[in-house]
């Protein structure tokens, strides 16, 4: 069965001749007033607005929208279940109402368009279903949803860039919906709220003004945001492994710290993993780093040192003096493809050669001999400081 050739008007005649359901076809809506049930081999496809007012639901076909000329607006009072989906509506598919796949959504031109006002439309995928055809002409601008799922990546951006955002779950989600804003959080156009950047928990703590998304879901999960050029991550952190993802938090009313757990790209594109919390405990999501007044601190050669752990009381951590006058700090420890393998804030001299990143595939173990190159900032002292140093076993 063909994924990409559309269905012509009059097979969708034929379909509603055969009985499928009390539909009635017309140039500018099908409106469904029976059961629509496809049964066997039966395709359907849709060239103009679906009006859903009773149950729609395929077992094992495919339904297609197909448009090069208008928008096609899905509305009424059912939801719309849908085995196979393909979505060829190049001038968009405007949700009013939501639509469930369950088994294979073909992406293949137009966005998937719904409000961002409140998350009341999405498409969703449920169970063991999946979207293949994602691109920046083929994706959801709006809110995309799953259930039943732990992990997912949510094809979602704005009318011209995909932006996606992953989640990695510790069991599975009930429901989850996702959207991604291009705007500004301390006044957003889609939202009655603001969320002023100023307000952070930490004071060295950066919020991006370009974007945000917006995340609802009970289980604590890991998520996974990207960045473009519009992003503009480089204003963020002066190292990418600087970047973190920051939440908006209900209860404190300000921007907290969601960690970096892996970091991946480079200036212009990448993504970044943050560490396990709740999303509906935080009303948007987005990307920060270092405050800027990180770029104006000191920066000065320490030390290089010899760092031997192997028991026998010499040279055993890596021991930077001022760190004793100064516990507000922290420490990064790159090897020599500049992939971090240990970073503490509060560092106080206990580094013994062992990796604590999740970046580092020797986590928690010895790392191997050579040079590593280390940065410490001191932050009320606006200093930062680097050098290097040998390790040996």
């Amino acid at each position: 069965m063909s994924r990409n050739r559309p269905i012509k008007p009059d097979i969708v005649i034929a379909l509603i001749l055969l009985g499928l359901g009390s539909a009635l076809y017309s140039q500018e809506a099908v409106q469904n007033y029976g059961n629509v049930k496809l049964h066997s081999t039966g395709q359907l496809g849709f060239h103009s607005d679906l009006i859903n007012d009773a149950r729609f639901e395929n077992e094992d076909n495919l339904v297609g929208f197909y448009s090069q000329t208008s928008p096609i607006t899905i509305s009424g009072n059912y939801i719309p279940i849908l085995h196979d989906a393909e979505f060829d509506a190049k001038p968009g598919l405007i949700l009013d109402v939501p639509v469930e796949v369950i088994n294979n959504g073909n992406l293949i031109s137009g966005d998937i368009q719904t409000s961002r006002e409140i998350s009341v439309q999405f498409l969703s995928f449920t169970n063991d279903s999946f979207y293949t055809g994602e691109s920046s002409v083929s994706k959801i601008d709006g809110y995309g949803a799953v259930r039943n799922k732990q992990d997912f990546t949510f094809p979602v951006g704005d009318a011209s860039r995909i932006r996606p955002l992953s989640i990695t779950s510790m069991a599975i989600q009930p429901q989850v919906k996702c959207a991604y804003f291009p705007e500004d959080p301390n006044s957003p156009k889609s939202l009655n709220s603001s969320f002023e950047t100023s307000k952070t928990s930490d004071g060295h703590l950066r919020v991006s003004d370009k974007e945000f998304w917006r995340l609802e879901g009970g289980i604590p999960a890991k998520v996974t945001l990207s960045w473009d050029v519009y992003s503009n991550v480089a204003g963020l952190a002066e190292f990418l492994t600087e970047l973190k993802v920051v939440g908006w938090s209900k209860t404190t009313r300000q921007w907290v710290n969601l960690g970096n757990t892996e970091v991946s790209g480079g200036r212009d594109y990448g993504t970044i993993t943050s560490d396990y919390f709740v999303a509906d405990e935080y009303e948007i999501l987005t990307i920060g780093g270092n405050d800027d007044t990180l770029a104006q601190y000191k920066t000065f050669e320490l030390d290089n040192y010899y760092l031997s752990p192997n028991g026998d009381g010499n040279n055993e951590t890596l021991v930077i003096e001022p760190v004793l006058d100064a516990p507000n700090n922290t420490l990064q420890i790159y090897n020599r493809y500049g992939l971090l393998v240990y970073k503490k804030d509060r560092y106080n001299n206990d580094f013994d050669g062992k990796s604590n990143s999740d970046l580092s595939v020797n986590k928690d173990a010895g790392l191997e001999d050579g040079i590593y190159f280390y940065i410490i900032t001191f932050h009320d002292l606006q200093e930062r400081h680097q050098g290097y140093f040998y390790l040996t076993n």
